[in-house]
């Protein structure tokens, strides 16, 4: 499912592998205190070097993974560690927490929708460190904005605690940026059982299979970035306080409960398969017997039209003069006398069968 970019075997640890189509990285900086806001765009990574003073708390948000110099300019400028960076740049990787000893690195996986039935993710890495956090994308555009919005309106506690508070603000983001997509996920496969109920068609089962993996997409994001901040929350790191593990817990607790729904949707998309199956299944069966009973009206009738379309010359039904006309009474009469037992039946139309107790269902 996903197709992981990586060092050529015997590499050096820290060896980065770039995206020839990878955009190339934007640099964005938000830098606030309690009572300062500054916000800008850096063109030199070494511009970067001021966001490290103290009294002020900065987020440095990288978009685009293509230019290897500058990712490295940007890990010298923070001391990020070359495993951290390559983990950074290798992507895909497992949503996971990484402590090194100077920062936390935490990755997982921002989701958008592309079509109702199609969600498009992409990694994106968090380095926290005692001031500063760095945040990683592969490409440019996010779901971040309503962090951004809190930061620049003063909004909550996030710009008077720490660097940690804004790690814990964007995880939760990009989680409850899932809870959308759950919903359209399961609206289309609500009207998706409805066509698939009245009128299946070949492209319903295909669309029921691309929603499962759509479904199994998001478990394998959700299940491993739970025990991440499980991680976290059991063991700790330098660069989470108490204080913001309490909010972490908070994630851990949706991340639980969107891997309930993912579950249970993809039962739900077994269960459409099923469905799909049978009413095509029924269909088939109503085809066969408009069929059955049709032949089964044409037996006798060829039977008749058999026996008088022999030519022996002793038939005295042959020579008489209603006999054509009665032959063809008899034909229809027969034809519909078995439609009208076959109606009683149950077994064409909307006639009632009959029980054994002799009374009409």
């Amino acid at each position: 499912m996903f197709r992981k970019r990586h060092p050529p075997a015997g590499a050096q640890p820290g060896t980065l592998v770039i995206n020839s189509h990878a955009p190339k990285p934007e640099i964005r900086v938000l830098e606030y205190s309690a009572d300062t806001l500054a916000e800008w765009q850096a063109d030199d990574p070494r511009q970067l070097e001021q966001c490290l003073r103290e009294g002020s708390i900065a987020w440095v948000d990288v978009q685009g993974l293509g230019d290897e110099a500058i990712l490295r300019a940007i890990g010298k400028v923070f001391g990020l560690h070359p495993l951290a960076l390559e983990d950074v740049v290798n992507v895909p990787q497992r949503p996971k927490v990484e402590s090194f000893p100077d920062h936390t690195l935490f990755i997982t996986r921002m989701a958008r929708m592309h079509d109702p039935h199609t969600a498009v993710s992409e990694q994106l890495s968090l380095i926290v460190g005692p001031t500063f956090v760095v945040t990683f994308q592969e490409r440019p555009g996010d779901i971040l904005d309503p962090v951004r919005r809190r930061i620049r309106q003063g909004k909550g506690p996030i710009r008077t605690v720490g660097a940690d508070y804004l790690a814990y603000a964007i995880i939760d983001t990009l989680i409850d940026g899932y809870y959308p997509i759950l919903e359209q996920f399961g609206e289309a496969m609500e009207a998706l059982e409805e066509e698939i109920v009245v009128a299946p068609e070949a492209g319903h089962l295909k669309t029921v299979h691309h929603l499962k993996r759509e479904l199994l997409a998001i478990r394998r994001t959700m299940w491993p970035l739970r025990e991440a901040l499980g991680t976290v929350i059991r063991e700790g790191t330098p660069f989470f306080s108490d204080a913001v593990q309490v909010y972490l817990r908070d994630c851990q607790d949706h991340c639980v409960q969107m891997i309930d729904v993912v579950e249970t949707y993809r039962e739900l998309a077994g269960g459409l398969m099923d469905v799909y199956l049978s009413s095509v299944g029924n269909r088939q069966n109503e085809v066969m017997k408009v069929l059955t009973v049709m032949a089964s009206i044409f037996i006798p009738l060829t039977f008749l039209a058999g026996i008088y379309g022999m030519n022996f010359d002793h038939m005295p039904e042959l020579h008489a003069a209603w006999g054509y006309p009665v032959l063809l009474g008899v034909m229809v009469l027969t034809a519909v006398l078995m439609v009208v037992f076959f109606r009683r039946k149950g077994w064409l139309g909307s006639g009632r069968s009959t029980r054994p107790d002799g009374h009409r269902a």
